[in-house]
Formats: structure tokens, C-alpha cells, sequence
């Protein structure tokens, strides 16, 4: 189902044909670089917070790790992910499939600047056994992200 509303969302943007289906995993990022053929990094990960009770989505580079600084700073909390047993609920996809893609109502889309060095990156397509192959001007256009955010922490930014 989830996969279905992902495949829905993205077909309103005539990414449809540039989703993937893998027989193996691509729950975790190395999963998916691998099934992939590609670095980490280009694996574009979504992950769930809660601010001020409400879900949000902070889609960063797959190597990349949250800053627990940088994000107090932006959000003006500490970070706090959604309990696993609790996102499918409250975002619409299951973890290892979470993407920004086809979510319920209301939940806030942030795409972090570590996405900014790849031309294409890959994030999941609402199940463990996908991914959509997408630029970031794409990702900006099918993911309605409210703004981009600096809240992760990488070797090197490559744009600093």
C-alpha cells in the first residue's frame, strides 16, 4: 500500500518510470548502495522527527549523520526521532521504506544541504525494495519540501 501511494505521488510528477524494484533489501543505506550500485551518499535517507509533537521528514545524504547542535539551533529542540513501532502511523511508510513521497497530511518535508554535492540521488519509494532515481531539482519539485536545512554533520560539505 505504501509503495502504491508512493508510486501515485511521484506518477503526479512524471517520475513514475524512474522508480526501482529490487528482489533484495534496500532497508538500510548500505543495503540499498549496494542493490544500487552506488556510494553511500547517493542513497538519499529519510528520517522521522517530532517537533513540537509533529512529524517531520529531514531527507540527508546517507552518509551523512544528524548534528545535534545544528539541529537544536534550527528547530529550536533537541532532535527526537519518532519511535519506530510509531512511524508508519504517523508519516504513512513503514522504516526502511520512509521517503517523502505520497505522506500523510500534514507531515513536514526538509531536505538537508548534504544532498547538494550528488547530481543524482536515490531515495526510497514507500517499501524496503525500492528506489527512485531522481536529481535534486526533481526531489525539490515531487517531495513539497518546506525549505532546505543545514542540520548534518560530513567529513567534508564540498560547498562551504
Amino acid at each position: 500500500m505504501s509503495l502504491e501511494r508512493a508510486k501515485e505521488h511521484l506518477k503526479k510528477y512524471g517520475l513514475e518510470g524512474k522508480i526501482m524494484e529490487f528482489d533484495t533489501s534496500s532497508a538500510t543505506v548500505e543495503d540499498a548502495a549496494k542493490a544500487l550500485g552506488c556510494s553511500p551518499g547517493e542513497i538519499a535517507k529519510t528520517l522521522s522527527f517530532l517537533v513540537e509533537g509533529k512529524p517531520i521528514l529531514i531527507v540527508a545524504a546517507g552518509d551523512a549523520k544528524i548534528d545535534n547542535s545544528k539541529y537544536k539551533a534550527f528547530f529550536h529542540q533537541k532532535a527526537k526521532m519518532i519511535p519506530v513501532d510509531a512511524v508508519e502511523k504517523m508519516i504513512g511508510h513503514k522504516v526502511g521504506g520512509v521517503c517523502p513521497f505520497g505522506v500523510l497530511e500534514g507531515v513536514e518535508v526538509h531536505l538537508d544541504w548534504s544532498l547538494q554535492k550528488y547530481d543524482v540521488i536515490y531515495p526510497a519509494c514507500g517499501n524496503s525494495h525500492s528506489a527512485v532515481r531522481l536529481t535534486i531539482r526533481e526531489l525539490e519539485e515531487a517531495s513539497c519540501y518546506q525549505e532546505w536545512v543545514d542540520v548534518c554533520k560530513e567529513e567534508d560539505h564540498g560547498w562551504n
